[in-house]
């Protein structure tokens, strides 16, 4: 096998680890996040905090070497342009185009934390919900460009990435659709336990 070959072989192995990596990195960062803003753990708010900002800016290191990995596998060859616009390239579409436009989402609307004062923190964290559309985009990327699609550790990777992520989204989900506690109107109608009164 020639050099060239071994090269190449070695950039497409890269670009599908860190593919993999980023896809588990952006499920743990949005997993973190969705626990720290449903507050399902209030105790550890600070820790699930620097948690989801050191696993964020991890996925998005991953993110840039899977698209770099990329410009050096021979047989793809890819301009910037390529693996910047959305069905630019031909290539494994609609997952292409897809895969771009979730790791655009990803980026921006996470790097957005750090000018959240600008955009004011309300509006920010209406956007900031978005983060869960990128993701899903990210995973239907990986599993319907990714060449590993049909392999048993692969879809094991997965589902061990994705499910609990996804759980933590509907149990989201689910409290902020479940109305206020209210007292019944019996309780309402006893005195109160701290009042005088006969």
């Amino acid at each position: 096998m020639s050099t060239l070959a071994i090269s190449s072989h070695v950039f497409w192995i890269a670009s599908r680890a860190t593919g993999i990596s980023a896809l588990v990195l952006v499920s743990a960062s949005v997993g973190t996040g969705v626990a720290l803003s449903g507050r399902l753990d209030p105790a550890s708010g600070s820790d699930l905090r620097i948690a989801h900002e050191a696993l964020s800016l991890a996925a998005f290191a991953m993110i840039a070497l899977h698209v770099v990995s990329l410009f050096e596998d021979s047989y793809f060859h890819p301009s910037i342009a390529d693996l910047a616009v959305p069905v630019l390239l031909n290539y494994r579409e609609p997952y292409m185009a897809i895969g771009i436009i979730g790791g655009w989402g990803t980026l921006l609307l996470g790097l957005s934390y750090y000018v959240r004062r600008r955009i004011g923190i309300a509006r920010w964290k209406a956007l900031h919900r978005l983060t869960a559309v990128a993701w899903v985009l990210s995973v239907i990327h990986t599993l319907g460009e990714g060449t590993d699609g049909g392999d048993g550790w692969f879809v094991a990777i997965v589902v061990l990435t994705v499910a609990p992520t996804l759980l933590l989204i509907l149990v989201r989900i689910s409290n902020s659709r479940r109305p206020p506690a209210r007292l019944n109107p019996l309780a309402r109608s006893l005195p109160d336990a701290g009042g005088g009164g006969t």
